[in-house]
């Protein structure tokens, strides 16, 4: 059984290997949310991720003959990064088996660290499957991204880090796929402060370990933006500590995670991917169970490909009331758009794109419908825009 020792001699283990990340309080945050939060940079590692603690924990200790023989990992990229890194260090052969539509940022930089990549399968479990043939076949060590006791004690390092910071800290709130980084981050904080709250989030579309934990029956599957925590089967290790640990888990939904990605970006300039956003999220989404309490989120990892970055600030600016789609009616009439882009920039917001639509429309034939996105201050500002086209005559109205 895993213990507050193991996690101790794992910190022994990987100082001067990795950093201490920072632990800070984020102002702005704190107000918009109600708590007091804390924020642990685990996304300023090396590899953008904390797991590899894990890696590095569990390959120091290999026997000879182990490091000999190499090792191989499953993984959507994270944990594929920290062992491919950490093996390079030491001088492994290491073999990382990823889903088919990892995204082309952490299969790059995985080969980057060295390491062979074979890509298999559409889910985690098909590449398991796959790594443990290839393990078997090439007499590889299989380093399993949660189900081991070597990873999840260099995961609770991150616990250990976080409280001896600030000791003060009420609650703890860990994004969870597998499980791992809980099941360590729970067995050091409750041994150091044993009456801290732990809570768990899980992304909606895979809620593996809420329905093994809380019985529950909720469907999972398709995409998600928090693929580093899109685990289809919880680890048996990491849910019997979390049985035994945590206090609660809940679940938080794409836009949730997609918000907290954006004010992440643009309140503390800081780049997570979803699942490193995914504690953020459940503070949005739930504000009054962790009103006044000290809460301590970690920004478990940093990797993200560029366009879906892309997409997600995109939309985020949508939601915000920054970036708006609106509809104007008018006269099909030289003149016309150039009355409404200047009325428009009069009103003080930029236009984006311009589109006419003559045929889709239920206008007579010598109206014309034109669509406009345009960048505006927030909410306030569409209305204010919306009222000065009408005062120009225009039927205008906001498309959603």
């Amino acid at each position: 059984m895993l213990g507050f020792a193991d996690i101790e001699a794992a910190a022994v283990r990987l100082q001067g290997q990795l950093l201490d990340t920072p632990c800070v309080a984020s102002k702005t945050l704190s107000q918009i949310t109600g708590a007091e939060i804390f924020l642990k940079f685990e996304n300023l590692q090396y590899t953008a991720s904390f797991k590899e603690r894990g890696a590095c924990n569990k390959l120091v200790q290999l026997t000879a003959e182990e490091q000999r023989r190499g090792v191989i990992a499953m993984s959507a990229g994270n944990h594929a990064q920290g062992v491919a890194y950490h093996a390079q260090r030491l001088g492994l052969r290491a073999v990382i088996v990823m889903p088919r539509f990892t995204p082309g940022v952490k299969i790059d930089r995985t080969r980057g660290f060295g390491a062979e990549v074979v890509l298999h399968g559409d889910t985690l479990e098909e590449s398991r499957s796959h790594a443990l043939e290839l393990a078997q076949r090439e007499s590889l060590v299989f380093v399993h991204p949660y189900d081991d006791e070597a990873i999840v004690a260099g995961q609770g390092t991150v616990g250990l880090e976080m409280l001896r910071a600030v000791p003060e800290l009420d609650t703890l709130v860990v994004a969870v796929g597998g499980g791992g980084l809980i099941a360590g981050m729970a067995t050091a904080a409750r041994a150091i402060k044993p009456g801290i709250e732990i809570i768990g989030v899980q992304t909606s579309r895979f809620p593996a370990m809420v329905n093994a934990i809380k019985g529950t029956q909720h469907p999972q599957g398709g995409s998600t933006i928090a693929e580093g925590i899109a685990v289809g089967t919880p680890g048996v290790i990491p849910q019997a500590i979390i049985a035994r640990l945590v206090d609660d888990l809940v679940l938080v939904d794409e836009g949730d995670i997609e918000q907290a990605m954006v004010m992440l970006l643009e309140i503390e300039k800081t780049l997570v991917e979803g699942a490193g956003a995914a504690g953020l999220a459940a503070l949005l989404k739930y504000p009054e169970r962790f009103r006044d309490k000290k809460v301590g989120l970690v920004l478990c990892g940093g990797n993200i490909d560029p366009l879906l970055l892309a997409a997600i600030i995109e939309r985020g600016m949508v939601r915000a009331g920054r970036l708006a789609r609106i509809r104007v009616s008018a006269r099909d009439v030289p003149g016309s758009l150039a009355k409404i882009t200047a009325t428009v920039a009069g009103a003080g917001a930029n236009i984006d794109e311009v589109h006419h639509q003559r045929a889709f429309t239920m206008l007579s034939a010598q109206n014309v419908d034109i669509e406009l996105v345009i960048q505006t201050r927030g909410r306030d500002h569409i209305a204010q825009v919306l009222a000065v086209l009408k005062t120009a005559g225009f039927e205008a109205e906001e498309q959603l």
